[in-house]
């Protein structure tokens, strides 16, 4: 039986995803759910979230509720019924079951002087597919329909609007803001806006070979990052070295490595072990007792040093964890620029995952031409591995095809608006390349000068402005692993701070399930170069604009979530007020908003 979950834990968890808990029966109800099912608060908000998507207008109730536990919790406890152990004996084949094919069934027939049936029949006869089989979908990334584009080509499912999507009442309600927002003027000044990568050498470049890493490739990098975060921590600490994690001493001692799990599970306080580097431990794994310190919060890939006693060789007993230091904000001119800047940001889907009409990405281009900004960066993905309509087969035309339609009507609507479009790879576009860090796009033959395109993540600067920008949801992933001691408030911001304090886009080790990751270049372009003057970062989780380490930190939501609309972001810096190594959140003004 699990432990008691408490109200302030479902409060928390539910809170994540912009989910209030409206009384206290509705907690109670979910206090026995856990119980009985085995269920702590995060599991119980991962089972109500994909209830709750799978339904329609479902808001937490006391009958909704009956019905969560009926059709989704007694299902998890159902076992699958064992087989029936059939008796050993002669095996009888026939035309049906011989796994031949027709010429071979032909000549077995005619040795025993049997009738041979002739090649039609013994075909139809094996025929188990029916006629009008759906076409395989998912044989590649590029895939193209075997069957040429037309009218009748088209899915009804794919073309019909969605109708949550089209019936909301919510348009335009902002969910989260920073500075004072009320009768803003958010156009755009119409000056031409410079934008380059932060360190050129930073950059992927559009074409790189990958799924060629050896283990050998990656266990240096994964060493190096050990190696370099020591470095770092043993300057800003005055650390006078570090000790051998493994080796039995009777003194208190002060260690680095990686945190990480003794098992395939999920992490928790007591399947914490610390992975040594090669050149301090020998690369060797001891059992971490976190026990003493008074507070900690860990995920696995997390590198920190620690204090304490390692009597036995049998497991390190820290007393004492030292923080990591976000990098230095980035040195701009001190006379900084005129003006202002404004940008809108706006992360996929772009449609709804039970259509392919692409009704919200048809409203953000109106946005766009009524708010004319300086800068619009729109991160993937464009054409979303997670579409039910893609995954059911129901697509018309390429995804390609899908991608440059879409990238021609915002690049059409954009080209006399003075608008710089910035857009930002994912690996969940099916159309492009599934690998971490993910190239830029390729725009083939693409006439528009105005649309830029940039690999995910990257560190951007736009007129002296340092952007961080990731289309991967590397918080929700970080959420899943991290434990917190004590759990403390502000979960979203104690996320955030991970990726500053661990100088890394991505510091989850290993990565997510969902994602494949290319060591040789997530060593050269994954990690932070300075600590950003803003840090997008979308993601499943509340949207939210922070004041983190002097950052700015924003999540302005997924454009699309499930079967309805979502969030998009407006951002306006004063850009003639630039100091060097100095925070702009005074000088930011943010808005998150629904589409």
């Amino acid at each position: 039986m699990t432990s008691f979950v408490s109200e302030e834990e479902l409060a928390d968890e539910f809170s994540m995803f912009g989910v209030e808990l409206s009384s206290e029966e509705i907690i109670a109800k979910l206090q026995e759910l856990c119980t009985m099912h085995r269920l702590d608060a995060g599991g119980m908000v991962t089972e109500w979230m994909a209830f709750a998507h799978s339904k329609k207008n479902l808001t937490i109730e006391m009958d909704v509720l009956e019905q969560f536990e009926r059709e989704r919790l007694s299902k998890r406890h159902q076992k699958t019924p064992k087989t029936i152990k059939k008796e050993n004996g002669p095996v009888i084949h026939s035309i049906d079951s011989l796994p031949m094919d027709v010429e071979g069934a032909e000549e077995l027939y005619s040795a025993y002087g049997g009738k041979t049936p002739t090649s039609k029949q013994i075909s139809n006869k094996r025929q188990h597919t029916p006629e009008n089989a759906p076409l395989k979908r998912f044989t590649g990334p590029n895939r193209s329909p075997a069957a040429p584009f037309s009218p009748a080509s088209f899915s009804p499912a794919s073309t019909t609007p969605a109708k949550k999507y089209i019936s909301r009442t919510n348009s335009g309600e902002v969910v989260a803001s920073e500075g004072n927002t009320n009768d803003f003027a958010w156009h755009g000044s119409g000056k031409e806006v410079k934008i380059e990568s932060f360190i050129p050498e930073q950059t992927v470049s559009r074409k790189f070979k990958y799924m060629f890493q050896k283990m050998s490739d990656k266990r240096d990098v994964l060493n190096d990052l050990i190696e370099d975060m020591a470095d770092h921590l043993q300057k800003v600490h005055n650390i006078e070295e570090f000790s051998h994690a493994v080796l039995p001493t009777q003194e208190e001692v002060t260690v680095c490595g990686r945190v990480c799990c003794d098992s395939n599970g999920k992490l928790n306080a007591k399947s914490v072990v610390l992975e040594g580097s090669i050149d301090t431990s020998a690369g060797k794994v001891i059992p971490l007792d976190v026990s003493q310190l008074k507070e900690y919060a860990l995920f696995p890939g997390q590198i920190v040093a620690l204090t304490g006693h390692n009597s036995t060789g049998q497991k390190f007993v820290a007393n004492k964890l030292f923080e990591s230091v976000a990098l230095p904000l980035p040195d701009c001119p001190e006379e900084g620029s005129s003006g202002r800047l404004t940008l809108l940001v706006a992360a996929g889907p772009f449609t709804t995952s039970d259509s392919l009409s692409y009704e919200p990405f048809t409203d953000l281009v109106e946005q766009i031409r009524l708010m004319r900004p300086d800068v619009c960066i729109l991160m993937g993905p464009f054409v979303d591995g997670k579409n039910t309509e893609i995954e059911n087969g129901n697509c018309p035309v390429s995804y390609d095809a899908i991608f440059h339609a879409k990238l021609e009507e915002i690049a059409n609507a954009t080209e006399n608006l003075n608008v710089q479009m910035v857009l930002i790879s994912s690996s969940r576009d099916l159309h492009h390349d599934p690998v971490y860090p993910t190239p830029p796009y390729r725009l083939e033959n693409f006439r528009h000068k105005h649309v830029k395109c940039f690999s995910d993540p990257c560190t951007l600067k736009i007129n002296d402005i340092v952007f961080g920008l990731t289309s991967t949801d590397v918080m929700f992933h970080l959420g899943n692993e991290e434990i917190a001691f004590p759990s403390g408030s502000d979960r979203l911001g104690r996320l955030t701070q991970h990726l500053l304090t661990q100088h890394s886009y991505y510091p989850l080790c290993p990565p997510n399930e969902e994602m494949c990751v290319d060591f040789e270049k997530f060593q050269t372009t994954c990690f932070l170069p300075t600590t950003p003057h803003v840090l997008v970062v979308p993601s499943e989780f509340k949207q939210f604009v922070k004041d983190i380490k002097g950052c700015c930190c924003i999540n302005p939501g997924r454009l699309t979530k499930g079967l309805t609309g979502s969030t998009f972001a407006k951002i306006a810096i004063q850009t003639n007020k630039l100091s060097s190594r100095q925070s702009l959140v005074k000088n930011i003004t943010a808005q998150v908003l629904r589409i």
